[in-house]
Order: C-alpha cells, then sequence, then structure tokens
C-alpha cells in the first residue's frame, strides 16, 4: 500500500455535530450540475466558523429515511422539477421538522424551465398552506441576511445576472416557504450555483469572497 494511502486519514460518516452539505437528486432533472459548490462552501465554513464539518458531499433523495439526518439541503438545476408522492412526502416533513432547503435556479429565470415546475412543486408539497406555498419574498432585514455576516440590502449580487442568458433582472431578493415562523425552503433565482462552482483555492485571487453568504445560510440552518 502506498505510503499517503496507509497516512491518510480515513472518511467515515458524519458524527451528529457535523455541518454536512447534502445535496438533492431528483430523477427529472440535472441535480448535479456545479459540482465544485459543495467543497467550496466548506471551505468557507471551515474558514470563517467553528462548525466542524463532514468533508464529503453527501447525494440523497427526499424520499430517503435518513433525510432527517441533515439540517441541510442544496437543490439546483436547469430543467423540469418533477417530484414522485414519496418525495413531496418526505421534503414536507423535513420542512416541518427544522430542515432547511436551499433551490437555486441556475436558469436564473423566473419564467424559465427550473423555476415554473419547482414553484409548481412547492404548491404541491405545501398545500396546506397557500400562502407560504406562494414563496413571497423575503425582507432585507430578515435574520438570514444578518446570521453571520451582515447584508443590510439582502441577497448580493452575482455575476450571472444580466449575462444574456437568463431574465435580463437582477434579482434583489429571494423567495421563501416558512414553517413554525423559520426558513424551510430558501429560493433563487440569481444562480449562486454557478457563481460559488470553482475550486476553492481560487477565492486568494478575488478581491472579495463571494461564498460569504453561503456561510450565513449554512448559519442559519445550524441555529435557527
Amino acid at each position: 500500500m502506498p505510503q499517503d494511502a496507509q497516512t491518510r486519514p480515513r472518511v467515515t460518516g458524519p458524527r451528529s455535530s457535523e455541518f454536512v452539505f447534502a445535496r438533492v437528486r431528483y430523477d427529472s432533472g440535472d441535480w448535479d450540475y456545479n459540482p465544485k459548490v459543495a467543497a467550496n462552501i466548506l471551505n468557507s465554513v471551515v474558514e470563517y466558523t467553528t462548525i466542524p464539518i463532514y468533508p464529503q458531499e453527501v447525494i440523497i433523495t427526499l424520499d430517503s429515511e435518513e433525510l432527517l439526518s441533515f439540517p441541510f439541503l442544496f437543490m439546483t438545476g436547469h430543467k423540469l422539477v418533477r417530484l414522485t408522492e414519496r418525495e413531496r412526502t418526505g421534503l414536507r416533513h423535513f420542512a416541518d421538522t427544522g430542515g432547511l432547503l436551499f433551490s437555486d435556479d441556475c436558469n436564473h429565470d423566473v419564467d424559465g424551465l427550473y423555476a415554473r415546475t419547482f414553484e409548481e412543486e412547492m404548491r404541491r408539497v405545501f398545500a396546506d398552506d397557500p400562502a407560504a406555498a406562494a414563496m413571497p419574498r423575503l425582507p432585507a432585514r430578515h435574520a438570514l441576511y444578518s446570521s453571520f455576516f451582515d447584508f443590510p440590502d439582502g441577497p448580493p449580487q452575482t455575476s450571472h445576472e444580466l449575462n444574456g442568458w437568463g431574465d435580463d433582472m437582477v434579482h434583489d431578493y429571494l423567495r421563501a416557504v416558512e414553517r413554525k415562523r423559520r426558513v424551510a425552503v430558501l429560493y433563487s433565482n440569481k444562480d449562486y450555483g454557478c457563481e460559488w462552482d470553482y475550486d476553492w483555492r481560487n477565492k486568494r485571487f478575488r478581491t472579495e469572497d463571494n461564498t460569504r453568504f453561503a456561510v450565513n445560510i449554512v448559519v442559519y440552518a445550524m441555529t435557527a
């Protein structure tokens, strides 16, 4: 066995105290887009906070029996979002037991396929509360924008807005489903996934770390 393999620490399953970057796999779309996001965000959590992390991305489905082990889920894509009834039930239970799903539309287009079909699914999942299911805009003064770093104007803009591929709009808001007075689904048309999809070691070349907002989302998910 090579020496580096002998000395490399073995990665086991996550501990209950660790933050896990869990990505939602769904059969209808390109759920695995932006593969570098997890490592980049995990690096930022380590760099800025004392939250212990599990160093590998975990892939999970919304109907998994292990879903409630994860307080945070990341979901993204460009294409159709169509869930099964078991997945809808799983997501509703996840939301009602304190979990947070961050759904980021890679199209950054309010009329795009991901946007339209994800919103349809939220109306099905949370049919018991139509006002919440409509995912109203999250106020810029919401606790999520000050959970770690302070973003007094709401969500930071991404370089992918106004690039000609989306709806040519700067979305100065995020939307949310709130359950039991906390954000259970955070929904973005800003394409943070593409914004954060780069090797974390390249952050040193940036004048400002654009993953800091991801830290706010993680801290909110772990503490709210």
